[in-house]
């Protein structure tokens, strides 16, 4: 199934106005999804994964996490401190209000159907904010730094307690921002609070491992993460929209 793109333009709770990326599947949804941006923007490769999934039949939305600060911004992933001012800019009432109002046009969107999250490094912990936040059927977060304590972000251990969905984490074994302290330490938190959790780490692959943008794409960990998240998102959402539509 191909695609169909567009840009809405989605008013946020803050009083903001935040630009999003609309891939459509060729024909009714099965269900929504929220795409959560790397730190480099809603760019290229982001616009691709949103196209692809809306080509397994999601209505897929992406939203620009930065529109307070530079609306449109797609940084370089050669230039880490060009994005670091937005990145800093961030606050999770804000990213919260943002998940919310992308949630809230996926229900205008698609009445009826379940929706949920997948998010990658900085949008990895956007997804798990999101599944504490939003009444999402799951969420899914590649590399999410800062859900366990890092330099950039207040972590959200202690209000994994408030999950709302279950969850599926992917980590590069080699991956020196996220060590397995800090996975161990997000596993330890969901299982603690009983909460439902996938964990996946591939031994061989670095922070970045699914963007074939990034000198640290892995290939091999892509091909296997993808039907993995496919299989996760068919459980928790395809197979539940279509609980409700019979």
């Amino acid at each position: 199934m191909s695609a169909q793109t567009e840009y809405v333009t989605l008013s946020v709770s803050d009083g903001t106005s935040m630009r999003a990326y609309v891939a459509r599947p060729a024909s009714k949804p099965r269900a929504g999804l929220i795409v959560f941006q790397e730190a480099f923007g809603v760019n290229a490769h982001i616009r691709d994964v949103a196209e692809r999934f809306a080509g397994q039949g999601y209505l897929a939305i992406a939203p620009e996490l930065f529109h307070r600060t530079a609306p449109g911004f797609e940084g370089s992933y050669t230039d880490f401190p060009a994005v670091m001012p937005h990145m800093k800019a961030l606050s999770d009432n804000g990213l919260a209000a943002d998940g919310r109002a992308a949630f809230d046009w996926l229900e205008n969107q698609a009445r009826g159907l379940p929706a949920g999250a997948i998010g990658y490094c900085m949008g990895g912990r956007t997804a798990c904010l999101a599944a504490i936040t939003t009444p999402l059927a799951c969420a899914v977060s590649y590399y999410g730094g800062g859900i366990a304590p890092s330099p950039m972000f207040p972590n959200l251990l202690d209000r994994l307690k408030d999950l709302k969905a279950p969850m599926l984490l992917f980590w590069g074994g080699k991956d020196a921002h996220i060590g397995p302290e800090a996975v161990d330490a997000v596993t330890g938190a969901l299982r603690s609070a009983s909460k439902p959790y996938v964990n996946v780490v591939f031994s061989d692959a670095d922070h970045g491992f699914f963007c074939d943008a990034r000198a640290s794409y892995n290939p091999q960990a892509a091909a296997q993460a993808w039907p993995l998240t496919l299989a996760f998102l068919e459980t928790h959402l395809a197979s539940v929209s279509r609980h409700v539509g019979a």
